[in-house]
């Protein structure tokens, strides 16, 4: 095998065909799934749906563990609140200064709270998670974002991060999107009739815009709370302005259902917004990211990212193939290991030998990869990036494979099938039945957020901090 120079091994500019969100990427053991949290000290419980507090604090040593809040008899403690804190440290890649931390910890500690009180309504409607299912998430969410399997193991610990955090975090997550799902009962059922009024409607606003909008939403249960939630926003809008993905700041703070997704809620009308939101998005110029907005129960910070007439969008849509070959370790372009210097000759084969989408399917199947499927469903070329790669999409013959394309998890390999101008202001009865459920799940999930609130008992000591 002859000897490759490092320099091919630089990283080529990688495509994301589709968002997604970025969050807690981590293979967890079994063995750590069932971690459990600390034992409950004994507390007096308030009436139904009061919330008590300040209270005075456990007494302790500097550095000792102390109780910040009893969520129906379940604990959170300092402990928690300073693994979130520096999760989200981690996520963003930007340090916590004293004065960023301070403004974090009330909103982490309510997002703590309201997260209890999901896992225990799971719990209560015995929604269980497998622990297969949590690595899964774990590792499309590594995939997606350029990462090996397990590449954050070592950084977790490094940087002192609790695995509980992030094993807490994602089965909450997940078992929260399930009881929304029982919640919604028929109405996940969406009639032909109620798809053919939406496209109705769409119809009939043909030539007004639509707008590709993210968002990430910031609850306020309580008025008294507003300030904090408020500051909170601002200091998420900072991170994001300083270079922070949208997805990885939605996937970890904001309590809308499409967090996951990185806060995509894909293309709305402005009647399908809040008033205040449609004025703003109106006009904003796409990748603007918003200042907070006051809207009915919180916050709403909003990403603009695309705009266009409904039922007039030109575009090409483009159908493709890839192959993606993963490293077992995290790329060193200085030194590649044995194994990435093996998945590049295997992809130079792959380019040079295959001439149709067919063929391409074939391979795949011999190559198959977890989480990144052969088709990735029809791409609009305009939206891709970086501009070379645009343009590497544009020009390719059709059918023919790439080059390797080099990242730090994998190469990929890819062919274009079909390149087709269409119009694409127009949404099937497919994708308008998905965009109709999302619309019911959200008000679901709001509604019974706040009923947990009113019905719980919580102890809130907000001077263990």
């Amino acid at each position: 095998m002859p000897v490759l120079r490092p320099d091919l091994f630089r990283p080529a500019a990688r495509a994301w065909l589709r968002c997604a969100a970025v969050a807690l990427p981590l293979v967890l053991p079994s063995a750590l799934l069932a971690a459990s949290a600390p034992p409950a000290a004994p507390v007096a419980r308030a009436g139904a749906g009061h919330v008590t507090g300040p209270a005075a604090s456990t007494p302790g040593t500097a550095g000792s563990v102390r109780i910040v809040a009893v969520v129906n008899g379940d604990v959170i403690s300092n402990v928690d609140v300073d693994d979130r804190a520096k999760l989200f440290a981690l996520s963003t890649g930007q340090p916590l200064t004293p004065d960023v931390l301070a403004r974090l910890r009330p909103q982490i500690e309510r997002q703590l709270i309201d997260e209890k009180l999901r896992l225990q309504e799971a719990q209560r409607r015995h929604v269980i998670i497998p622990d297969k299912q949590i690595a899964a998430a774990i590792q499309s969410i590594e995939s997606r974002n350029g990462m090996a399997a397990g590449t954050l193991r070592q950084k977790l610990a490094a940087d002192g991060i609790s695995l509980r955090t992030l094993i807490d975090q994602i089965r909450t997550q997940l078992a929260w999107l399930q009881v929304v799902r029982d919640q919604l009962g028929t109405q996940a059922d969406v009639s032909p009739n109620v798809i053919a009024d939406r496209q109705r409607a769409l119809k009939d606003q043909t030539g007004k815009p639509e707008y590709r909008v993210a968002e990430i939403f910031i609850p306020v249960e309580d008025p008294a709370n507003t300030a904090d939630a408020q500051r909170f926003a601002e200091t998420v809008i900072g991170q994001l302005r300083a270079g922070t993905p949208f997805p990885i700041m939605a996937a970890q703070f904001s309590q809308s259902q499409n967090a996951l997704e990185g806060g995509e809620r894909g293309w709305v009308q402005a009647n399908q917004m809040d008033p205040t939101v449609a004025r703003i998005i109106a006009e904003m110029p796409a990748g603007a990211v918003s200042n907070p907005i006051k809207v009915p129960g919180g916050f709403d910070i909003v990403t603009l990212q695309g705009k266009r007439e409904i039922g007039n969008d030109m575009g090409t849509a483009l159908t493709l193939r890839e192959i993606f070959l993963p490293f077992t370790t995290p790329l060193n372009p200085q030194a590649p290991t044995e194994q990435q210097r093996q998945a590049l000759e295997k992809a130079r084969g792959i380019s040079a030998s295959v001439h149709t989408c067919d063929q391409m399917d074939a391979v795949a199947k011999a190559n198959p990869s977890p989480g990144r499927p052969a088709d990735p469903g029809e791409v609009r070329l305009e939206n891709a990036n970086p501009p070379a790669f645009r343009q590497m999409l544009a020009t390719m013959p059709l059918g023919q494979a790439s080059q390797p394309l080099i990242a730090g998890d994998g190469i990929m390999v890819l062919s274009v099938c079909t390149r087709e101008q269409k119009n694409m202001g127009t949404e099937n009865p497919q994708q308008l039945r998905q965009q109709i459920i999302e619309e019911r799940a959200e008000l679901a999930s709001r509604q019974l957020q706040q009923t947990l609130r009113r019905q719980a008992t919580i102890d809130v000591r907000s001077d263990a901090s």
